[in-house]
């Protein structure tokens, strides 16, 4: 996958596009203005109004940037990929995992996620039901190619899965704060794995002890 960050994406037009997605990201694409991804990309603004036509020009070519960014990351998760979340319980593939794969630390495109989806943007909207959609359908092959059927009704079960798999990515600096790691570094993500794996696959708590 292309990183946000990629040295070989250093045009003009990228170069102002990849602030703006930092600056949204940040403080809100209502708090920014133009003259502020001109000044943080250091260009003029005419050259800003010259590439995008607009601010509200700008903020859809981010948005296309970053939706594609994020919908690549289950682009990825091909068949080898299922294969591997058979074996290992599902926790390889997880969307947290994903992401800290994806986007190194210091990567703007987390930040504009939290935003996309804890604002009510409409962008954030489409954004979730994408994934929930591309959820099922991995729910729904990981099934196929176990022979078992899921224990519940399908449609909340992969809403969980993604909401459990985006909290990391949401609350990342709240988690870290609490476990005492960055939960989306290798280690954070290995110690998450090995409380988390084995709660989806025999729950959290327990009727009794067996005699």
């Amino acid at each position: 996958m292309r990183s946000i960050d990629s040295d070989a994406d250093l045009t003009a037009r990228a170069t102002i596009r990849n602030v703006a997605l930092r600056l949204f990201g940040e403080r809100g694409h209502e708090a920014v203005t133009v003259r502020d991804i001109a000044t943080a990309a250091k260009v003029s603004p005419a050259l800003v109004l010259h590439h995008f036509g607009s601010k509200e020009g700008l903020r859809s070519e981010v948005h296309q940037f970053a939706g594609d960014a994020f919908d690549a990351l289950f682009v990825e998760l091909d068949d080898e990929s299922l294969e591997q979340m058979l074996a290992e319980g599902g926790a390889s593939a997880s969307v947290a995992e994903a992401f800290a794969r994806a986007f190194p630390p210091g990567s703007p495109l987390p930040a504009y996620l939290r935003r996309l989806l804890l604002t009510n943007d409409p962008a954030g909207s489409a954004l979730f039901g994408r994934w929930h959609t591309a959820t099922r359908r991995l729910l729904d092959a990981m099934t196929e190619r176990s022979g078992t059927a899921l224990s519940g009704d399908p449609a909340v079960l992969s809403a969980f899965l993604l909401i459990n798999d985006l909290a990391l990515v949401l609350l990342q600096n709240h988690v870290a704060a609490a476990i005492g790691v960055d939960p989306l570094s290798p280690g954070g993500l290995d110690r998450w794995a090995r409380e988390v794996t084995p709660i989806y696959a025999a729950g959290v708590f327990r009727a009794g002890r067996e005699s």
